[in-house]
C-alpha cells in the first residue's frame, strides 16, 4: 500500500497530513464519507484509519494490537510517531496524545503481509455506515442528529494466529449497540480467514453522539445523498 502521497514530512521528520490529503484517503481507500473527513468541516479530522495505517507501515504487523483513539487530529497537524517497548504513541508538539497502541508478540515487517492486512481492514472500516451502523440504530430505535451527525472511532483491537498469510480476507461476524441516554457505543467484531482456516479476529468500536428518536424517512434521505456521494467518487 502506498501511503506517501497521503502525508508530508516535515523538517523535524514529523508526518503532516493536510485536510486534502486526509479527505482523499477516507474516500479513495476506505471508501469513507463520514462529513468529518470534509476539508472545512467545523469538526474536520483525519480519519483513525490512516494513523493506523501509518503504524503498521513504519512499526510492523504484530499478532496482538489495540488502537486507542484519544483525540481528533486536526489540519495539518504536525505529528511525531513514537515507539517504547510494547506502546506506540502518536502525539504533537505539545504532547497531546492522539493515539495509544498496545501490542505484543513478534512483529512482521514483510510489506505484502502488512499492505495485505492493512487493505483488507480499511476496506471492512470504512463500511461503518449504512452498512453496519444503520440496521444497528434502527433496531434500538435512535439516530445521529443529521444537521451534526458525530460518528467517532474509539478503538480497534486484533489478535492473530500466525502472520504470514499473504491474501487473507476480513469477514464481519457480528455487531451490537449499547446505548445510554444521548450517546452510544458501537462494537462490530471479525474475523480474518486465510484458505479455510481463522487466523484471527479482532474488534471496532465507534462512539455515536447526539442521538435522538430514529426516523426512517430521515434515515433513508441520509442513505441516498450517502450513495451520491460514494458515486460521484467512484465514477
Amino acid at each position: 500500500m502506498v501511503l506517501e502521497e497521503f502525508f508530508i514530512e516535515d523538517d523535524d521528520r514529523r508526518i503532516v497530513i493536510t485536510a486534502e490529503q486526509a479527505s482523499r484517503f477516507a474516500k479513495e481507500m476506505a471508501g469513507d464519507f463520514n462529513p468529518i473527513h470534509n476539508p472545512g468541516a467545523r469538526r474536520f479530522c483525519v480519519p483513525g484509519d490512516l494513523l493506523f495505517s501509518l503504524v503498521l507501515a513504519r512499526f510492523g504487523l504484530s499478532p496482538c494490537m489495540t488502537f486507542y483513539f484519544r483525540g481528533m487530529v486536526g489540519d495539518s497537524v504536525p505529528l511525531t510517531f513514537e515507539e517504547s517497548g510494547e506502546t506506540i504513541t502518536v502525539s504533537d508538539a505539545r504532547g497531546k496524545v492522539y493515539l495509544h497502541v498496545d501490542r505484543s508478540g513478534e512483529p512482521t515487517f514483510d510489506p505484502t503481509v502488512i499492505s495485505a492486512f492493512t487493505r483488507r481492514y480499511i476496506a471492512f472500516s470504512g463500511r461503518n455506515f449504512p452498512h453496519y451502523l444503520q440496521p444497528l440504530m434502527q433496531e434500538h430505535g435512535v439516530m445521529f442528529n443529521p444537521e451534526r451527525p458525530l460518528v467517532i472511532y474509539d478503538s480497534m483491537g486484533f489478535c492473530l494466529n500466525r502472520l504470514d498469510a499473504e491474501a487473507p480476507t476480513l469477514h464481519f461476524d457480528k455487531a451490537w449497540l449499547d446505548v445510554a441516554g444521548k450517546r452510544a457505543d458501537a462494537h462490530m467484531h471479525f474475523e480474518m480467514i486465510a484458505g479455510d482456516e481463522r487466523i484471527g479476529t479482532g474488534e471496532k468500536k465507534l462512539v455515536v453522539s447526539g442521538l435522538q428518536p430514529y426516523c426512517d424517512e430521515t434515515m433513508q434521505g441520509i442513505i441516498c445523498d450517502f450513495n451520491k456521494l460514494k458515486a460521484a467518487a467512484t465514477a
